[in-house]
């Protein structure tokens, strides 16, 4: 093992490891001004509820990379923000069903530098008023 390490790094030159590595990283750099549409799962809390929802984003790469890697707080939209009905279907009876477009909009206003394309299935909440 020792000996092929030894025989790579007489053929290889160190700067030009250097050099490759900064160039990756300046590439990498560059492409993170473009805009990306992408999976984001956020996490909300609607009156106590806690629940993922998976939305597809769009936005400039380094507000989406800095969303995946420093937004791990939990959104809370009051439930006065949102339309709301109850439900009366059998697997849902008495539930609270959230409308996913005025959901969209309230983490639309959370999150002001990206984009909100669409969310994901809204599960029903539980009613709170008895």
């Amino acid at each position: 093992m020792k000996q092929l390490f030894d025989r790579i790094r007489r053929s290889i030159s160190p700067v030009f490891i250097v050099m490759l590595v900064a160039s990756f990283i300046l590439w990498y750099i560059a492409k993170l001004s473009y805009t990306y549409t992408t999976e984001q799962v956020m996490r909300l809390n609607v009156e106590g509820s806690q629940f993922p929802i998976t939305c597809v984003v769009e936005g400039v790469g380094t507000n989406l990379v800095g969303y995946r890697l420093y937004h791990d707080k939990v959104l809370r939209i009051p439930l006065a923000e949102l339309r709301t009905k109850t439900s009366y279907e059998e697997e849902t009876y008495g539930k609270i069903m959230i409308d996913p477009h005025s959901l969209q909009n309230a983490i639309s206003v959370r999150c002001t530098d990206i984009k909100i394309i669409s969310i994901g299935d809204v599960p029903p909440l539980e009613n709170f008023v008895e």
